[in-house]
């Protein structure tokens, strides 16, 4: 019982966290992003997703860290374009964001 009200606590802590900016940028719907996707103007979420634990897998092989496990996806209109925002659950517990250009693939920004 303990476990899950500090399990809740924790979780209820990250979500007061989140930055403003991100809260501020607007996410594509499933419709927008199927024409983002299809006319080019941004890579799957899978290749997104791939991206982002491609960076975290060598982050938890200098931490000696286990799997990772994406637990929300989106795509949002950024200041520079299409970007994937991307929630990690380590399996240890540790929550990470990573932002990954949506054009080009690239991890542009890990925490």
């Amino acid at each position: 019982m303990a476990r899950k009200l500090a399990f809740a606590a924790g979780l209820m802590a990250i979500v007061a966290a989140a930055p403003a900016g991100a809260a501020e940028q607007r996410c594509l719907t499933k419709a927008e992003q199927r024409a983002a996707i299809s006319s080019g103007q941004a890579i799957t979420m899978a290749a997104a997703i791939k991206a982002a634990r491609g960076v975290s897998a060598r982050e938890r092989k200098a931490r000696g860290r286990g799997a990772n496990e994406v637990v929300r996806a989106r795509l949002c209109r950024g200041d520079n374009g299409l970007v994937y925002m991307l929630t990690v659950l380590a399996r240890d517990g540790k929550v990470t964001r990573a932002t990954v250009d949506a054009r080009s693939g690239k991890v542009v920004e890990a925490r």
